[in-house]
């Protein structure tokens, strides 16, 4: 008798374990996967200025960004010389925005382009989470 309740409750919990287990597997390859922008995506952009900035430039270079079509936030930050930017995908590209400051600004500016291995290196502790493991073996299947 005893033998044959632990059996199914052995059983029992191998089978939720496995259901989780293919949950958990489908969840993670719906998130993961790439999709076109929408109305909703935000993307990010840096431009860095190869000249001194004034907080009075900062100022007009934020108030500038504001204006722009698609233009979410902005963040200009004098004493390192970079303004960050969100913007809609949907509505506009961050190259289009930099060459319409270059061309309607002062500034010797240029857009900050991380290289391949700065990508890499973004996150530490991405590389050896149990997540980018899972997405990585999903990534590599499909």
């Amino acid at each position: 008798m005893k033998k044959g309740f632990f059996k199914k409750v052995l059983m029992g919990v191998g089978i939720t374990l496995l259901l989780g287990i293919v949950v958990l597997s489908i969840h993670i390859y719906m998130v993961t996967r790439p999709k076109a922008p929408d109305a909703s995506t935000i993307a990010m952009a840096r431009i860095d200025f190869k000249q001194g900035v004034t907080q009075e430039d900062a100022a007009k270079i934020t108030t500038w960004l504001y204006q722009q079509k698609g233009i979410d936030h902005v963040l200009c930050n004098p004493d390192s010389k970079i303004a960050v930017f969100t913007f809609h995908p949907i509505s506009t590209s961050a190259d289009a925005i930099v060459a319409h400051f270059k061309s309607s600004l002062p500034y010797k500016a240029e857009r900050f382009m991380p290289t391949k291995e700065q990508m890499q290196s973004g996150c530490p502790v991405a590389a050896t989470s149990f997540s980018y493991k899972a997405y990585s073996f999903f990534n590599h299947l499909f």
